[in-house]
């Protein structure tokens, strides 16, 4: 997927509750346990439809939705993001940690070095 993260969404289609459903309350979890940091781009709704076998306006539904409700922005050509909200702290700091990985693997460095740097940060 064209995206800083991937998103582990599973999508039950056996279930009462519409496909488009299940990915609004999808990314909304993720967002709410910290696994979708604010900042964090997320799939192309092609990427993400492929990815979950479903059309691309099931999955343009969920964003348009998701927008709606103030939990993603959607930035042109450049992807939809997590929204940040100013109220708060822990949503800016997940931004910070978003922009800051960023930078360092436009640097060349890879996700374990980043691990490494993190965790050599932390201890300090």
């Amino acid at each position: 997927m064209a995206a800083d993260i991937d998103i582990a969404l599973v999508i039950d289609p056996n279930s009462d509750v519409p496909p488009y459903e299940q990915v609004r309350r999808g990314v909304i979890e993720l967002v709410n346990s910290g696994e979708l940091l604010a900042g964090s781009r997320i799939p192309t709704v092609r990427a993400l439809a492929s990815a979950l076998d479903l059309a691309p306006n099931t999955v343009a539904r969920s964003y348009r939705e998701l927008e709606t409700e103030d939990i993603i922005e959607t930035r042109g050509r450049k992807g939809s993001f997590v929204k940040a909200h100013a109220e708060s702290t822990l949503q800016r700091a997940g931004e910070l940690t978003v922009e800051h990985v960023s930078a360092l693997r436009q640097l060349g460095v890879d996700d374990d070095r980043i691990k490494t740097l993190l965790d050599k940060a932390l201890r300090r």
